[in-house]
C-alpha cells in the first residue's frame, strides 16, 4: 500500500497511519518473508532517545514506528502536521493475534516472566483456539550483552513464527531486536513491552473513556506509582520543553514564507545525482516532490543540495529521514550539502547531525557520498612494534559479521604478549551488535595474552559503551 509521508517529531520519524492501515503493513511485511522490525514508541521513548545515541539510531531505521500515546499525536497537531491517531501496542497487538488466528500467522511471545509469559500464551489461547501460537519463552534476566542470544535465536528458528512479540522493556527490547531480527529471519518483529502483562492479566487497562482522551497514562501510574510517578513527571517536562523548542524555531521560519524556487534532480557523476531542494520543504512540497526524490534514491547515489532552503517542517525532515533510510537499505550513498543556519538549527534540534552526511561543499559532499553505503573498511599499519587496526565507518549488527571475519583474522596472525590497537577514530557509530565484538575481541586478547587497546571512541560511541555500563572493561589499558 502507498504510505504517507512520517512525521518527524524530535527526530523520531512516526509513521503516518491509522489502525488499519497498521494492520495492512504487517500483512505485507510478512507476505514478504523478509525481517522486518517495528516500535511502539511513546513520550518515554522519546525522551530516553534523546540521551540514547543508539535508540535514538535504531528509531530512524525502524521499518514502523507507531505513536504510542496521545501526547505525541497532540504534539504533531500543534507542531501543524497532525498525525490521524495513535496506535498503541495494547490496542494493536490483540488486533494482530485475532489477524494471526485467521490468517494462520505462527506467533512467538519472548520476554516478560515466567509466569506472565504462561498466563498469556494461556489465556490467548482461550480467546483464540485456532491461533498457531509457536513459542512462549522467558529467558534468564541478565544485561543485554549477557544474554543466551544463541538458545533464544534456536528456539525462534525451530519455531519459525512470522510475529515475534518482544517484551523486555524499552530501550531492551528495541536493541535486542535491531541485534538480531535479520538473523531470527521473522517476518514481523516489535517490542510490546507492559502488552504481554495486559494479555496475562497482570495489569489491567484503562476504561475506555480514558483511552480515547489520552489519560490512560494516569491510570498506568496509579497501578505502579513508585515506579512510574519520577518517570513520568520527568517525560512530560522534558517532552514538552524540546515540542516548545522545535514548535517556536519553526514558527520563526514561518514568518517570512519563502519565495517560489523550482527544485531540480540533475545528474552529476555517474551514478551520482544532485537534488536542490526548494526554498520551502513543508507537506505541500513534500507531496509534490516525493515521487522524484524517491526515484532518485532508488537508482543513484544522491546529493540534497539544500543552499536555498529556509524552511522546514516534519514531514519535509520525515521525507529527508524516508530517503536516506532507503539509501542505506539499498547501498546507497547519500549527503546533505551546504545548508544554511536554520536548517543547521533544525538538523540539531531534531538530533538528526549525527544520522545525515552533511558537508559545506560539493566537492566534499562528492568525495563523500562514495563512502555513504554505511559499510565498514578496515586498514592495517605497524607503529613502533604495535598493530593498529583502523576501523571506518559504522559498526553495526549488518556490518559486524564481516568486520569480524577481518579483524579476528588479523588477531591470530599475532604473537604472544604483542601490543594491538583498534583505533576507532573513524568510527561514527556503534550499536550493541558492535559493542558485543568489541567484547568478544577483549576477552579473546585476555585469552592468548594478548595486548589488545581501544582508542580514540568518539562521543557517539561513548554514550553507547556508557549506556551499556562496558565502558570500564573495553577502554581500560591492558595489563603490561
Amino acid at each position: 500500500m502507498n504510505r504517507r509521508d512520517p512525521i518527524a517529531i524530535l527526530g523520531v520519524p512516526f509513521d503516518n497511519v491509522t489502525t488499519p492501515e497498521t494492520l495492512a503493513i504487517i500483512a505485507e511485511m510478512i507476505a514478504s518473508g523478509q525481517p522486518h522490525c517495528a516500535a511502539t514508541a511513546n513520550v518515554d521513548f522519546i525522551v530516553q532517545a534523546l540521551e540514547d545515541v543508539e535508540l535514538r539510531r535504531i528509531l530512524f531505521d525502524m521499518h514502523l514506528v507507531l505513536a504510542d500515546g496521545m501526547p505525541i499525536v497532540w504534539a504533531s497537531r500543534f507542531l501543524g502536521n497532525p498525525l490521524p491517531e495513535r496506535v498503541t501496542g495494547s490496542g494493536l497487538i490483540p488486533l494482530l493475534l485475532a489477524e494471526a488466528e485467521q490468517r494462520g500467522w505462527r506467533v512467538f511471545f519472548l520476554g516478560g516472566t515466567e509466569q506472565s509469559v504462561a498466563q498469556a500464551a494461556e489465556k490467548t489461547l482461550a480467546k483464540h483456539p485456532r491461533l498457531q501460537l509457536v513459542g512462549a519463552y522467558s529467558p534468564p534476566f541478565n544485561r543485554l550483552l549477557e544474554m543466551e542470544h544463541e538458545d533464544i535465536l534456536r528456539r525462534i528458528h525451530e519455531a519459525r513464527p512470522d510475529i515475534l512479540l518482544v517484551a523486555f522493556g524499552c530501550p531492551k527490547q528495541e536493541k535486542w531486536i535491531n541485534m538480531h531480527y535479520r538473523s531470527a529471519g521473522v517476518p514481523f518483529s516489535v517490542g510490546v513491552g507492559a502488552t504481554i502483562d495486559f494479555l496475562a492479566g497482570t495489569f489491567q487497562r484503562a476504561p475506555l473513556w480514558m483511552q480515547k482522551t489520552g489519560t490512560e497514562w494516569i491510570f498506568r501510574m496509579l497501578q505502579e506509582p513508585r515506579r512510574l510517578v519520577k518517570r513520568y513527571g520527568k517525560d512530560l517536562w522534558v517532552f514538552g520543553r524540546v515540542i516548545l523548542q522545535q514548535w517556536w524555531h519553526l514558527k520563526q521560519w514561518k514568518k517570512s514564507p519563502a519565495s517560489a524556487h523550482p527544485p531540480a534532480v540533475s545528474p552529476d557523476l555517474p551514478g551520482l545525482v544532485i537534488i536542490k531542494t526548494p526554498e520551502s520543504l513543508g507537506a505541500s512540497e513534500v507531496q509534490r516532490l516525493r515521487a522524484d526524490w524517491q526515484q532518485a534514491v532508488e537508482l543513484h547515489d544522491v546529493i540534497f543540495d539544500l543552499a536555498a532552503t529556509k524552511m522546514t517542517d516534519s514531514t519535509g525532515m520525515g521525507l529527508l529521514i524516508r530517503l536516506r533510510k532507503r539509501s542505506r537499505e539499498l547501498g546507497h550513498g547519500m549527503v546533505l550539502v551546504s545548508p544554511g543556519t536554520q536548517m543547521q538549527a533544525a538538523l540539531s534540534l531534531m538530533k538528526l547531525t549525527d544520522f545525515f552526511a552533511v558537508e559545506g561543499g560539493l566537492s566534499a559532499a562528492r568525495l563523500r557520498v562514495k563512502t555513504e553505503t554505511g559499510g565498514t573498511q578496515l586498514s592495517v599499519r605497524t607503529q613502533a612494534e604495535t598493530l593498529v587496526i583502523r576501523w571506518q565507518g559504522e559498526v553495526t549488527a549488518e556490518t559486524t559479521p564481516d568486520l569480524t571475519t577481518r579483524t579476528e583474522g588479523q588477531l591470530k596472525r599475532l604473537t604472544t604478549g604483542q601490543r594491538v590497537v583498534i583505533d576507532l577514530g573513524g568510527v561514527g557509530f556503534v550499536d550493541s551488535t558492535g559493542v558485543g565484538l568489541m567484547v568478544r575481541l577483549r576477552k579473546y586478547a585476555l585469552r592468548h595474552n594478548l595486548r589488545l587497546t581501544f582508542d580514540q571512541p568518539n562521543a557517539n560511541v561513548l554514550n553507547v559503551l556508557r549506556l551499556l555500563k562496558i565502558q570500564e572493561f573495553l577502554l581500560s589499558p591492558p595489563t603490561p
